[in-house]
Protein backbone atom coordinates (compact mmCIF):
# COMPACT_ATOMS: atom_id res chain seq x y z
CA UNK A 1 0.00 0.00 0.00
CA UNK A 2 0.81 3.51 0.08
CA UNK A 3 3.75 4.18 2.77
CA UNK A 4 5.73 7.94 4.05
CA UNK A 5 9.49 7.87 2.70
CA UNK A 6 11.32 10.71 3.77
CA UNK A 7 8.02 12.57 3.98
CA UNK A 8 6.39 12.14 0.73
CA UNK A 9 4.33 9.60 0.10
CA UNK A 10 5.05 6.43 -2.86
CA UNK A 11 2.85 4.41 -5.04
CA UNK A 12 3.12 1.31 -5.53
CA UNK A 13 5.10 -0.21 -8.79
CA UNK A 14 2.97 -2.67 -10.89
CA UNK A 15 4.64 -4.26 -13.97
CA UNK A 16 2.90 -3.85 -17.47
CA UNK A 17 2.83 -8.15 -17.25
CA UNK A 18 1.23 -7.60 -14.03
CA UNK A 19 -1.06 -4.83 -14.79
CA UNK A 20 -2.07 -6.07 -18.19
CA UNK A 21 -2.90 -9.75 -15.80
CA UNK A 22 -5.21 -7.13 -13.54
CA UNK A 23 -6.83 -5.47 -16.53
CA UNK A 24 -8.09 -9.24 -18.06
CA UNK A 25 -9.19 -10.11 -14.57
CA UNK A 26 -11.13 -7.19 -13.77
CA UNK A 27 -12.95 -4.52 -15.66
CA UNK A 28 -13.35 -2.01 -12.57
CA UNK A 29 -9.48 -0.81 -12.73
CA UNK A 30 -9.14 2.52 -14.63
CA UNK A 31 -6.15 2.44 -16.79
CA UNK A 32 -4.91 6.43 -16.39
CA UNK A 33 -2.67 8.10 -19.06
CA UNK A 34 -1.43 11.26 -17.72
CA UNK A 35 0.61 12.47 -20.99
CA UNK A 36 -1.06 15.41 -23.18
CA UNK A 37 -3.74 15.04 -25.25
CA UNK A 38 -1.40 15.03 -28.52
CA UNK A 39 0.89 12.04 -27.28
CA UNK A 40 -2.07 10.28 -26.37
CA UNK A 41 -3.96 10.31 -29.65
CA UNK A 42 -0.28 9.15 -30.94
CA UNK A 43 -0.58 6.26 -29.31
CA UNK A 44 -2.16 4.87 -25.94
CA UNK A 45 -3.09 1.38 -24.37
CA UNK A 46 -6.13 0.05 -25.64
CA UNK A 47 -8.95 1.05 -23.23
CA UNK A 48 -6.69 3.55 -20.99
CA UNK A 49 -8.54 6.92 -20.06
CA UNK A 50 -6.13 10.17 -20.83
CA UNK A 51 -6.21 12.91 -17.58
CA UNK A 52 -3.17 14.53 -18.71
CA UNK A 53 -1.21 15.48 -15.26
CA UNK A 54 -2.27 19.29 -15.06
CA UNK A 55 -6.15 18.30 -15.24
CA UNK A 56 -6.00 15.44 -12.98
CA UNK A 57 -6.70 17.56 -9.61
CA UNK A 58 -10.28 18.01 -11.45
CA UNK A 59 -10.54 15.71 -13.52
CA UNK A 60 -9.87 12.67 -11.46
CA UNK A 61 -13.13 12.92 -9.60
CA UNK A 62 -15.43 12.61 -12.62
CA UNK A 63 -13.84 9.08 -13.14
CA UNK A 64 -12.93 7.83 -9.92
CA UNK A 65 -16.16 8.65 -7.02
CA UNK A 66 -14.97 6.30 -5.13
CA UNK A 67 -11.33 6.94 -3.25
CA UNK A 68 -11.17 2.88 -3.06
CA UNK A 69 -11.19 2.25 -7.23
CA UNK A 70 -8.12 0.48 -8.18
CA UNK A 71 -6.39 3.28 -10.25
CA UNK A 72 -3.19 2.06 -12.61
CA UNK A 73 -1.32 5.12 -13.76
CA UNK A 74 1.41 5.51 -16.82
CA UNK A 75 3.11 8.33 -18.67
CA UNK A 76 5.91 8.16 -21.18
CA UNK A 77 8.94 7.91 -19.09
CA UNK A 78 7.45 7.61 -16.05
CA UNK A 79 8.21 10.48 -14.38
CA UNK A 80 4.65 11.82 -14.52
CA UNK A 81 2.91 9.07 -13.29
CA UNK A 82 4.97 9.12 -9.75
CA UNK A 83 3.71 12.38 -9.76
CA UNK A 84 0.03 11.56 -10.42
CA UNK A 85 0.66 8.76 -8.04
CA UNK A 86 1.39 11.25 -5.76
CA UNK A 87 -1.23 13.22 -6.15
CA UNK A 88 -3.51 10.86 -5.93
CA UNK A 89 -2.43 9.74 -3.02
CA UNK A 90 -2.68 13.37 -1.25
CA UNK A 91 -6.56 13.55 -2.60
CA UNK A 92 -7.15 10.39 -0.48
CA UNK A 93 -6.83 7.84 -3.52
CA UNK A 94 -5.99 4.39 -1.61
CA UNK A 95 -4.90 1.76 -4.38
CA UNK A 96 -2.91 3.57 -6.86
CA UNK A 97 0.01 1.83 -8.84
CA UNK A 98 2.59 3.35 -10.99
CA UNK A 99 3.08 1.49 -13.93
CA UNK A 100 5.88 4.26 -14.95
CA UNK A 101 5.94 4.10 -18.85
CA UNK A 102 4.34 3.31 -21.87
CA UNK A 103 7.40 2.71 -23.48
CA UNK A 104 7.82 -0.56 -21.35
CA UNK A 105 4.31 -2.01 -22.62
CA UNK A 106 4.51 -4.87 -24.86
CA UNK A 107 0.92 -5.48 -25.66
CA UNK A 108 -1.86 -3.79 -27.68
CA UNK A 109 -2.29 -0.45 -28.28
CA UNK A 110 -4.26 2.22 -30.52
CA UNK A 111 -3.76 5.13 -32.11
CA UNK A 112 -6.12 7.88 -32.67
Amino acid sequence: MLKMLFGKTSSKSISPSKAKERLTVSKDILLIDVRTPEEYREIHILNSISLPLNQLKTGISKIAKNKDTEIIVYCLSGVRASQACSQLAKMGYTNVSNMGSIESWKYETERG
